[in-house]
């Protein structure tokens, strides 16, 4: 049977009140759409979701119309919806993954653990945010390598985010002598953490964390501006072994001591 002849069996009102609901669905589908967008863009959401949402809503919004208007018309939709919803249930089960990772990302979106340009650590990786859309997470690392995380995988691992905060402490630790005075290795330690954009408050600190075997264990702690970190961590470095040796305070590091008896005569 040709459409033609279906359009023969409409009544000629059904088919004028469906071609006016059409063109006011349509024109009601644009307005709702330019709604979404515009809330869109107010909202907090990453841009990645954009596009998806949008598309997610055009298509919703004009199967609706679909339904709407084939109803008008007298068509009973009931089996088109029926299978509408096995042919979603297979394509579910077939693209299983893509959609655990389609509701990871709704998941990364809604819960904001990350944003892009954070620098952050997922599943072992470490890396700036570069792009986060509806199936992976693209995090740069420091050697300039793209990495793509799927979002199943970043919603199931420890997430963490370096940038969260707007400062960030930078922790040096060293090991000193016993033979040198406590005090003066942390003056020095503090002295060696006098370099530009550290912050003053809270101020530099340095502390003993532990006795070990053949030395003093220290931690000098700063606090930087995230930006800021790695330029104050790489400066103060390799400004502490300098201090030391102005100082006079050795750097140890693992040895052993053996002492050779003489031997015992015998008489």
């Amino acid at each position: 049977m040709y459409l033609t002849d279906i359009l023969e069996m409409i009544p000629v009102k059904r088919i004028f009140a469906a071609v006016i609901l059409l063109v006011c669905g349509i024109l009601a589908i644009r307005v709702l759409l330019r709604i979404v967008r515009g809330a869109l863009e107010r909202s907090k959401l990453e841009k990645a979701a954009y596009s998806l949402i949008l598309s997610l809503s055009k298509v919703a919004l004009y199967l609706l119309l679909g339904l709407t208007v084939a109803s008008c018309l007298g068509i009973d939709v009931s089996g088109i919806v029926a299978l509408a919803s096995v042919l979603t249930l297979a394509l579910s089960l077939a693209l299983q993954n893509m959609v655990s990772n389609v509701i990871g990302g709704f998941t990364i979106l809604y819960t904001h653990p990350f944003h892009s340009g954070d620098f952050v650590e997922i599943g072992g990786f470490s890396g700036t945010v570069r792009e986060i859309n509806m199936t992976y997470t693209m995090l740069s690392t420091a050697d300039n390598k793209l990495v793509s995380i799927p979002n199943s995988t970043v919603v199931a691992e420890r997430i963490i985010n370096y940038s969260a905060a707007e400062t960030r402490r930078v922790e040096i630790n060293v090991t000193a002598s016993y033979d040198a005075p406590t005090q003066k290795v942390i003056d020095a330690l503090v002295q060696a953490g006098d370099v530009d954009k550290v912050l003053p408050d809270p101020a530099p600190s340095a502390v003993i964390t532990a006795y070990g075997d053949s030395a003093i264990a220290y931690s000098l702690r700063l606090w930087v501006r995230n930006e800021d970190y790695w330029d104050v961590n790489f400066a103060v470095t390799q400004r502490v072994k300098d201090v030391f040796d102005q100082q006079g305070i050795s750097m140890t590091y693992p040895h052993l001591n053996v002492h050779l008896d003489p031997p015992v005569s015998k008489a």
